[in-house]
This record gives structure tokens, sequence and C-alpha cells, in this order.
């Protein structure tokens, strides 16, 4: 495997400039707004301390946002938001060095494991939707859609596949290049566990990066590419990429806001999260940022190219956080009807 993994700072700079741009294109409403909405009981205590936020580059533009805009109301907490992909920030979260960790799937078993041999006891708090989206370059124009039959066949372990015309008899015999997530990712995890049927089930000979701005990149610059990542990275890239609608057995559909918030985009529609860890919501800077987030996420998701939750969800998650009622409702659930866990 081509494990391109490692995270050039130019790149994250760019990642964050582009999502900044999005976040602010409302500029001084947005922020006057959001502090309007926030409840939190600190929004008018000047707070001092540091917020750790690390994880998945999924979850990453949504908390780069949330951090921005507290930025405006509690000048004097900085909070730094890294991406070392889901499980790499678990390794962090379970290791005491960062207080939430952004992940784009439910604890593993195997975390949570850890989690409780330690003692370590945290909050599962859904934050908004993703639609984990299939792509290729513009340049392609023999792909009207995959099923989720021609994805296993490209991405199990052992494939076969080489060339396009391995797919489809009428499709060019070119070799096919794929992109996508690392092994710390949670969308790697996701799409491996719902297209392969196994969690990490996967063909190694592909490029891998921890980075979707580099995973663009690529695919935008290789006519025979194919790669996934969240929605939020095709969302601000349509001029660089062509997004490929899915078949999951009701004929093809891409990905867009209706659809993934409608259930109809199956099944690469998920949940991302963020984990808490509940002493770290004992600091008030913590704790102001944490209420800030769910007070805020609906917005802010659908800024930066995510699905707001419904509302129900928030004021659950709300509640959870008021209670510190800790624990995971998913890890033991089939990713697949994760989402129905929040409906109201």
């Amino acid at each position: 495997m081509n494990h391109s993994k490692s995270r050039m700072m130019s790149d994250e700079k760019a990642m964050r400039t582009s999502n900044t741009n999005r976040v602010f294109k409302t500029g001084t409403l947005l922020t006057l707004a959001l502090t309007l909405m926030t409840t939190t009981a600190f929004a008018a205590e000047r707070l001092r301390g540091t917020v750790s936020v690390d994880g998945s580059s999924t979850v990453f533009p949504i908390s780069e946002a949330v951090a921005e805009e507290f930025s405006a109301v509690q000048p004097r907490v900085r909070v730094t938001v890294g991406v070392s992909g889901t499980g790499g920030g678990f390794k962090k979260f379970l290791a005491g060095e960062i207080d939430i960790n952004d992940a784009s799937r439910p604890i593993k078993e195997s975390e949570l494991e850890i989690a409780q041999s330690s003692d370590q006891k945290f909050l599962e708090l859904p934050v908004a939707f993703d639609g984990l989206s299939v792509v290729v370059n513009p340049g392609n124009t023999w792909v009207d859609h995959f099923s989720v039959a021609e994805l296993r066949k490209i991405w199990q372990p052992g494939s076969s596949v080489k060339n396009w015309s391995d797919i489809r008899a009428d499709w060019p015999e070119e070799p096919i290049r794929l992109y996508g997530p690392g092994t710390d990712s949670g969308t790697f995890d996701y799409f491996t566990e719902t297209i392969n049927g196994a969690s990490g089930a996967s063909r190694p000979d592909y490029t891998a990066n921890e980075d979707d701005n580099a995973l663009v990149r690529g695919i935008s610059g290789d006519e025979y590419a194919l790669g996934y990542f969240g929605f939020a990275y095709y969302a601000a890239n349509k001029d660089k990429l062509k997004i490929v609608p899915i078949d999951g057995g009701n004929g093809p559909v891409a990905p867009s806001e209706m659809t993934i918030n409608n259930g109809e985009y199956a099944p690469l529609s998920r949940p991302v999260f963020i984990y808490v860890r509940e002493s770290a919501l004992l600091r008030p800077e913590v704790r102001a940022f944490v209420d800030f987030y769910i007070d805020n996420a609906g917005l802010l998701a659908s800024e930066v190219g995510y699905i707001a939750l419904p509302d129900m969800a928030y004021e659950r998650a709300k509640s959870r956080i008021a209670q510190s009622d800790t624990g995971t409702a998913y890890s033991d659930n089939d990713l697949l009807s994760s989402r129905d866990l929040l409906k109201p």
C-alpha cells in the first residue's frame, strides 16, 4: 500500500483556511447569531484555559468551525483541533492526552474495553449526519453510478480489479487508481464494514492518507482515479470532483443534504460524533466549549457541508451533558442502523 499518511503543515493550513472562509461567509452576523443562541451559563463569564480536540478528519471541519466561533465568545480559551484519524484520536483520548475525540464512527469494542479497564468515563454525543461520498475525476465520462456489489468487487480483499473494464466490459481498458482514508480513519472502518462486511477488510494496494484534502488533490489530478471520503470534502471541491450515485438496492442515489437527511442515500449515510472525557467536563472552559458545540452544531455543520441532526438529537445530547450520562449507545449496534437511534 502506498501509505502517504503524513499531513504536511501547508495542507492543514489550506484546509483550515478553506473551512474558515466558508464558516465566516456570513461574517459578523453569524457570530452574533451564535452568541445569542448560546445558552451556556459561562457565556457571559470570561474563562481561561485550553481545550484539546483531535481525531477524525471528517469531523474536523465542524470542530474547527465551532472552535473559531467559540473564540469570539471566550477569547481567552485556546481550543486546539488536530487531525489524526478517528482511531488515532481514540488512542490519544484513552491515553489521557486530549479532552475530546472527533469520531466518524462509534467507539469500537476494543477501545471500550480499554476505557473500562482503566475506569475512564466519557460522554458520546452525535453532532451531525454525513454521507460518505464516492468520487471520480471530472474527466471520467463513463461512470454513471456504482452498485454496492460493484464497490465490493473493487475494494474487497483479494480484488482482481485492475482496469476499469474489469468492472464493466464497456468501460475503458485503463488502470483504475484508488484513493482512500488510512486504516486509523473512522471513514475507512465504516466503508469497509458497510461495503465489504467487516471493519478493516480492504484491498491494500491503494493510496491511503488521513488528510482528505490530499485525497482530493490526488483524485482531481488523475483521470483514472476513484476514491471516497466525507461529503463535506466533496461539497467544498465540486469543481474538481465528480460525485458517483450509489445503488443500494432502490436505484442510484447521489448524496445531498436532502438524500442524506431523509435516508435515501443508503447505505453510506452515517452519524458523526464527539467523545468527551467526563473528568474534562469538570473544567469550566471545557464545559463551556461542549455546551457551545451542541448549541451550534446544527448550524455550523450545515455551514461546512454536513447535515444537521433532528432537534431532538441535540436536546438528548444536552440532557446527557447535564446529567453526566456516560457510556455508549452505539458500539453494540449495527452501523447501518445507527441513524435510526437519532430519530425523535
